[in-house]
């Protein structure tokens, strides 16, 4: 194997990144760059400019700008008020309660918006002031907002799944949808549980039982809310429309339930559409400059190479699996999860395929492990949510978050064994 392209590539990626580069840029650059070492500058330039462009030529992908305006109204409209509401009245008398309410509404935010910076804005800025007033920390509050945000990025409609699915040549977007259902709930069980025991060691406060009224009432009024998971995921299933489509009639959904809780008015759209604009540009930016990488990785045979090392050490799917995970914690730590997922799929799926491991599966071993990296410096994305919105500092957050890292990586070796617990949905579904 010839060492050099590997060496360029990361040694030009980790450069870049140290240098402030936009994470985009160190990818289309550091891809150019290796490039170099093998082919002339000219063609170089036109085969890393073509991947990017192409890259992006994808009708699945159209369902990413959607589900990010759909977030986007979402957050403006009242939504997280009444799922906030909803949740308080299940378990708000818990020990625990109003943070075990921030992981259930996230879950169902994240759900609904396919956003853990949405979720992480929404819950953190709602939420946190009210845990703070009944004697919780601000820092337990912050790391349960930053953790549990990032269940909506397992638990469907999800833009990262999507992504998946591009990266991995083709994989059913229905399937995997179907599949993060349970992996997301187990982790935001473990996350409530931990919440639990921390409130009893603690001492926090209880809040009141709420009456079977109270939670009828608060159900009726978050119901229009939740009816649009049954809309987007039964019209999936369904065979009415697709993930893109699914996508556009959430928009429509969302913009008329905004108007119907009077929370969005008309001169609110166009700060509605310019942020998602903003949020849409960044995110196709690195979609296009990952794939360009992925091209290159694969022209200089990387993944060939990684995946003959790899079977090397080992042909028991146990150790395989592991060796992946670890990888990808590491991965997480540094790497955004989009461009992740876009250069380690090529990688890592043949070798996970080769050793029987359904590609649905792994899809959502993968996303649910970089998930763990969104809450984790120097570059978490969510970490940095919701420190700043909570008013701390990540020094501070570190200690409650580290039983909260432990239930996510619990949740992620359940999901990595138990192939079952992906993929039940799916073959109910005959997916």
């Amino acid at each position: 194997m010839d060492y050099l392209p590997v060496i360029v590539l990361v040694l030009s990626f980790l450069v870049m990144l140290a240098m402030g580069t936009p994470v985009a840029w160190s990818i289309a650059v550091s891809s150019l760059l290796t490039m170099l070492v093998s082919i002339p500058m000219m063609p170089a330039l036109t085969t890393v400019s073509q991947r990017i462009g192409t890259g992006l030529d994808s009708f699945a992908l159209l369902a990413i700008p959607f589900f990010i305006l759909s977030g986007q109204l979402m957050n403006k409209g009242g939504i997280a008020h009444r799922l906030i509401a909803f949740a308080k009245t299940i378990v708000g008398a818990l020990p625990g309660g109003l943070a075990m309410i921030n992981v259930i509404s996230a879950m169902m935010m994240g759900a609904i918006a396919g956003s853990a910076m949405a979720s992480a804005s929404a819950m953190g800025s709602i939420l946190g002031p009210e845990m703070e007033k009944e004697g919780y920390s601000k820092e337990f509050g912050a790391a349960v907002n930053i953790t549990s945000a990032t269940t909506g990025l397992v638990i469907p409609p999800s833009n990262i799944l999507i992504v998946f699915s591009l990266a991995s040549g083709g994989v059913s977007i229905a399937a995997l949808f179907m599949a993060g259902y349970i992996p997301g709930i187990i982790t935001g069980a473990l996350l409530m549980l931990v919440c639990y025991f921390w409130a009893r060691m603690k001492k926090y406060k209880t809040g009141r039982r709420s009456t079977l009224r109270e939670v009828f009432s608060s159900f009726v009024a978050a119901f229009p809310s939740l009816l649009l998971l049954v809309i987007v995921m039964g019209g999936i299933v369904a065979g009415i429309f697709t993930a893109t489509e699914a996508s556009a009639v959430a928009v429509l959904y969302t913009l008329l339930l905004g108007f119907y809780y009077k929370e969005i008015r008309w001169k609110d759209l166009p700060g509605i559409l310019t942020e998602s604009s903003a949020t849409t540009a960044v995110v196709m930016l690195l979609i296009g400059a990952s794939m360009s990488m992925s091209w290159v990785m694969s022209f200089e045979n990387i993944p060939q190479e990684i995946s003959n090392t790899l079977l090397s050490i080992s042909e028991n799917k146990i150790v395989i699996l592991l060796i992946i995970n670890l990888i990808l914690l590491f991965v997480g730590i540094f790497m955004d999860m989009t461009p992740a997922v876009l250069i380690f799929t090529p990688i890592f799926l043949p070798v996970v395929t080769g050793l029987g491991i359904d590609p649905v599966h792994f899809g959502i071993i993968m996303v649910l492990n970089l998930c763990i990296g969104l809450c984790t410096p120097p570059v978490g994305s969510v970490l940095f949510v919701g420190v700043s919105i909570a008013g701390t500092t990540i020094q501070k957050v570190v200690k409650p978050l580290l039983p909260l890292f432990i239930a996510m990586i619990i949740a992620l070796m359940l999901v990595a064994y138990i192939p079952a617990l992906s993929m039940w949905l799916p073959g109910l579904f005959n997916l």
